[in-house]
């Protein structure tokens, strides 16, 4: 893995951690490990699919399926978009908590939505269709980001950086549910 993807990784499993201890605390059913692992290891495929028309998620879910972590391989599918028939009657998935933080860390720095779309929208908006596709999905995440904040006190806001050096959570708390 390259170093700036790992970078990137570890930033995203901030986020992800940050998110599902607090929707825990407030009652949602999540299973921690599985969001930390998901988190780190989404981006397992990036290197090796640089410059292919490889999915990345696809292929670094696939390797984790044939190690035998068919939960985290799920959650790794799902990081770029996620399923709408996932069968899981839970009203919170850890593949959605991935999903949202890896849309808030561009590069290695947690940013608004709007930043992160603008950037994806700028490397990968070439055509009128992939524009589309982009558009679509920053609708779908902030949907998402609105239903993952609706339960907490905590707001997108609060998980911007204070500094270089981790999330600024100092008024982190919970709403009644």
């Amino acid at each position: 893995m390259l170093p700036h993807i790992r970078e990137h990784s570890f930033r995203v499993l901030e986020v992800a951690a940050c998110l599902g201890r607090a929707l825990e605390e407030v009652g949602f059913q999540l299973h921690l490990p599985l969001i930390e692992a998901g988190a780190l290891l989404h981006d397992l495929g990036k290197t090796p699919c640089l410059g292919t028309t490889n999915n990345h998620a696809q292929w670094g879910a696939e390797i984790l399926r044939r190690l035998g972590y068919p939960e985290v391989a799920r959650v790794v599918a799902e990081h770029v978009h996620l399923e709408e028939n996932h069968g899981d009657p839970r009203p919170l998935r850890e593949a959605e908590v991935v999903n949202y933080a890896d849309k808030r860390v561009l590069h290695t720095r947690v940013v608004p939505l709007t930043v992160r779309f603008a950037d994806i929208m700028e490397r990968y908006g070439r055509t009128p269709e992939a524009r589309g596709r982009i558009a679509a999905t920053a609708a779908r995440t902030r949907a998402l980001e609105e239903k993952l904040f609706a339960p907490l006190r905590l707001s997108p806001l609060d998980l911007l950086p204070a500094d270089d050096h981790g999330l600024q959570l100092s008024n982190v708390g919970m709403k009644n549910r």
